[in-house]
């Protein structure tokens, strides 16, 4: 298996720290507001990675902290009149709901940083013992970035370069040094620690709880890889792994890995520029596992841009995958090893090569329809399809519905309530030989744009195109 390091610019062969294991983590979110594409796409990009790493047999820890304790978060709690710890909860359980929506799965583990001032605290007391951290008048603290030879060695930047993003303070010795406490005086929201009252700065959370909960402490990295979006490289991954590198005398991740931005129109997702598209918004209009194909469907480092003809076009070629696992529908899997899956994981070994992993199911779909309109009664040919289509969605994380009710998306309880009572009236009329009405159900169901199909396991319905 390859994977490209982002700091290395290069794809390189993937060889874990331990035999057979995997330690994995992601950065995050903050929990201030509901998730869009950005987010979804990101949390995309790993679960496939995750997916990818155990069908090769690995056995992934996979890590993803949430960050329920910001300014951000502070200040939507004060506009709403209302705790941090209630927004920090309402936007997780929000979050967990979207990302399950698109079959994100839940990580191994979930450290949140509010759960973790202790490792944070003695990060920061190992740092200052280092001379890489000082404190200055006001109870702050801060990390010496010229302590650290090889500062900047992760985003390649210039020392020219740092000094526009971070925060100024007199009494700072750099302004490129950045904050892993704040001392807060007031009445607002902070922790007790051996520093006084006060806030873990964003980037100590990382380093803190990848050394306490993830980090199998094995040879000299901390973690296998480390992952997030593009524009976390700088300032917060670099200044994680200065953390972790001055703390720990390792280095933070063997491989770093980070996914492109989503854009609309050409402009990247930003709230500032108002054109954040939140994901639940996304899943009123579309299936989970639509937006999941969609989303995967461009590779993970280059930058995506979202358009919903490209997304209709997208669904469209994820129902062709259904209409095949119709044709199947009824049939027992036994689950057995083809060469579809073998061909289907060389692809996404190859730094998750998704474009060559879904012509290989659009190929797989045209060569299936073509023999099933030759053999239709073909039993071997059939458990072969069944197994190669739960490849795709134990790798890939879609085609795991019943097709049929996959094509009932958009319609609400009511009707879907009325539908299956038409036909389990129609249904009753057939058994009685009383085909004039049962006719006539059908004919009303046609006028509701719904197809019916009969089979052996019962009567199913789907919307008409």
């Amino acid at each position: 298996m390859t994977l490209y390091d982002s700091v290395k610019k290069t794809k390189l062969p993937f060889q874990p720290l331990q035999e057979g294991k995997v330690s994995l983590y992601v950065c995050g979110p903050t929990v201030y507001d509901d998730a869009h594409l950005g987010h979804a796409k990101s949390a995309l990009v790993f679960d496939l990675l995750r997916r990818v790493l155990e069908a090769k047999g690995y056995d992934v820890t996979f890590a993803r902290n949430i960050t329920d304790i910001d300014d951000k978060i502070i200040n939507k709690a004060r506009e709403l009149g209302i705790s941090t710890s209630e927004i920090a909860q309402r936007y997780t359980l929000a979050y967990h709901r979207d990302m399950a929506a698109i079959g994100v799965r839940q990580p191994t583990l979930e450290p949140k940083a509010t759960e973790s001032i202790e490792p944070m605290c003695e990060m920061i007391q190992n740092l200052i013992d280092k001379k890489h951290a000082y404190v200055i008048s006001n109870g702050d603290i801060y990390f010496d970035t010229s302590s650290d030879k090889n500062y900047l060695s992760l985003s390649n930047r210039q020392s020219s370069e740092n000094v526009s993003r971070v925060e100024r303070v007199s009494e700072k010795r750099s302004d490129a040094d950045f904050a892993l406490w704040k001392a807060v005086h007031d009445e607002g929201v902070a922790f007790d620690s051996p520093f006084g009252r006060g806030r873990p700065g964003w980037h100590l959370e990382c380093s803190a709880m990848i050394e306490r909960f993830v980090s199998p402490h094995v040879g000299e990295y901390a973690i296998d890889i480390h992952g997030g979006g593009a524009d976390l490289l700088f300032p917060h991954h670099e200044n994680e792994a200065a953390q972790t590198r001055c703390a720990t005398n390792h280095e933070l991740a063997k491989y770093w890995m980070h996914n492109g931005f989503v854009t609309i129109d050409g402009e990247k997702m930003s709230k500032s520029l108002g054109n954040s598209f939140f994901l639940k918004d996304a899943l009123k209009a579309y299936d989970g596992e639509v937006l999941r194909f969609y989303l995967l469907s461009t590779h993970y480092r280059g930058d995506f841009n979202f358009n919903e003809e490209d997304l209709i076009a997208s669904k469209r070629r994820l129902d062709r995958l259904y209409r095949l696992k119709k044709r199947l529908f009824g049939l027992t899997a036994e689950m057995i090893e083809t060469e579809f899956k073998s061909n289907l994981l060389e692809a996404l070994e190859d730094d998750l090569n998704v474009s060559r992993a879904y012509a290989l199911i659009d190929e797989l779909i045209s060569t299936a329809n073509e023999a099933l309109d030759q053999n239709p009664k073909d039993k071997v040919y059939r458990q072969i399809l069944l197994s190669s289509l739960s490849a795709i969605e134990r790798i890939l994380g879609f085609g795991g519905q019943n097709p049929f009710e996959y094509f009932q998306f958009g319609l609400d309880e009511t009707t879907k309530t009325k539908i299956d009572e038409l036909i389990t009236q129609r249904t009753e009329a057939k058994k009685a030989k009383d085909f004039a009405t049962s006719d006539a159900i059908r004919d009303e169901l046609t006028a509701m744009g719904i197809a019916i199909m009969d089979t052996a396991n019962g009567t199913f319905w789907e919307m008409r195109e």
